[in-house]
């Protein structure tokens, strides 16, 4: 029975290079996926390629590429990423010229298109927005973008078309790697048992290290053996969608039972009906068995039929963030973070500032925990405060009042900084898959 291995490149757009190149060099690898993308992300790469059109594409793709696309050639990996972010047709330019200097004869680059969906909405005020429920009329005014997470069959398409580098923008994170599977055993988009199978093999792998015990590690709890040297993951795949997931022999991390339940739930809403583009997928029954050594097999992926509808990430402007932080050590230093506090409480009434936060870090910043609560005098604390405003300027006010506490508030006070930042929110909509259209832009080098 024919087998395939895909590999995860990056679980994030920051993410580290080093265990995408080792898998690579020694996974004896068919595809690897870099999964780049977040929601607020490509509201972002859309507000750089505004200001410049030569730019929207992840910031790390040249360092990325020009290291992976050697190895690509050589060891004959296809690659898909959606890197492209807002500006897919730059990236793949830049992959283009990366290849021809690497002198990778004969590669082809494709370019994914037809996420952005922004001129689309213009003129639908009546969408709703899943989070709130109010008519997308309501940010009409301050929206930047809208992108449509895409699915599995444009990066299908680009495979049958010989692609071997695949660059697109906003595209479902399991899709990047459904679709070799699709491609290579020739599933039917109408044989949901298999996508559904697909599907979960793409949330393992979509976030990286997650499954091999990054995010998983709770020292004394959930040990993690050599975490700072993790490895990424791999599956090896057969045509009926059964497989394994495992890491290259060597690498920190482990890859249990435990590391795979936990990133199969995250970020799952109900693990019985998980929308994606592709199908409604189903892990409920979903069951994984240690096959050996960071080794484990995954059994009982299903799914069913997908929804007519893609989800709409539309970014919009949201006001500015104004943020402040100083800190106290010593002797009674809670008693002057407290006093300073209640100085900011009474210095920052207005009704142009919301959603104020009054923080003293280590203390209640995440947990709100009163003073009776704490049980020994900390020797240092950091205040924060943060708050928001449709004007810049009185957003602003937050971390000039925090840094007039050197002369102004409790003894002891120092390293003060300010911040100010434009805030951009998510909001999400639902549009008719019919009236999104893609389109592929392929490129050869000679």
């Amino acid at each position: 029975m024919k087998k395939i291995r895909i590999g995860s490149g990056a679980g994030y757009g920051g993410d580290r290079l080093e265990p995408a190149l080792e898998l690579m060099e020694k996974g004896k690898l068919d595809y690897i996926g870099f999964e780049c993308l977040a929601e607020r992300t490509i509201a972002i790469a859309q507000e750089q390629k505004r200001i410049d059109p030569d730019k929207g594409y992840n910031h790390l793709l040249n360092y990325r590429m020009e290291k992976v696309i050697p190895l690509a050639y050589k060891n004959k990996i296809k690659v898909i990423t959606n890197m492209g972010a807002a500006n897919p047709e730059k990236a793949a330019k830049i992959i283009a010229e990366l290849a021809k200097q690497a002198g990778a004869k004969g590669m082809k680059i494709a370019a994914v298109f037809g996420d952005d969906v922004l001129e689309q909405i213009k003129g639908q005020d009546d969408l709703l927005i899943l989070e709130t429920g109010q008519p997308l009329s309501s940010i009409k005014e301050n929206i930047v973008s809208a992108n449509a997470y895409l699915g599995a069959l444009p990066i299908v398409e680009a495979l049958q078309n010989g692609a071997d580098i695949i660059v697109t923008g906003r595209v479902a994170d399991p899709s990047l790697f459904l679709a070799p599977l699709i491609y290579e055993f020739d599933w039917s988009l109408e044989d949901y048992v298999k996508l559904g199978k697909g599907t979960l093999i793409g949330h393992l792998l979509e976030c990286a290290a997650q499954v091999c015990g990054g995010y998983f590690a709770d020292p004394g709890v959930k040990d993690v053996p050599e975490l700072w040297n993790v490895g990424f993951p791999f599956v090896e795949v057969n045509e009926s969608g059964d497989g394994f997931v495992s890491k290259i022999p060597g690498s920190g991390g482990v890859v249990n039972t435990a590391t795979c339940t936990e990133q199969m739930l995250y970020e799952i809403h109900d693990p019985k009906k998980y929308f994606t583009p592709d199908c409604t997928a189903d892990f409920s029954k979903v069951e994984f068995q240690e096959l050996g050594k960071d080794k484990v097999a995954f059994i009982g992926g299903t799914g069913n039929q997908a929804t007519e509808t893609y989800k709409v990430s539309v970014g919009y402007r949201n006001g500015f963030l104004g943020e402040g932080e100083i800190s106290y050590g010593g002797v009674n230093c809670l008693k002057r973070a407290e006093l300073a506090i209640e100085i900011l409480q009474k210095r920052l009434v207005s009704k142009e500032l919301s959603d104020l936060r009054f923080e003293m870090i280590g203390v209640n910043s995440l947990n709100t925990i009163t003073q009776s609560s704490v049980i020994a005098e900390p020797s240092e604390i950091r205040i924060r405060v943060a708050g928001k405003s449709i004007n810049a300027s009185e957003a602003r006010k937050i971390g000039l009042e925090v840094e007039a506490l050197y002369t102004n508030g409790p003894a002891g006070g120092g390293g003060a900084t300010q911040k100010l930042s434009e805030l951009i929110s998510i909001a999400s909509v639902l549009m008719p898959k019919k009236e999104v259209k893609t389109k592929i832009i392929y490129q050869t080098i000679d």
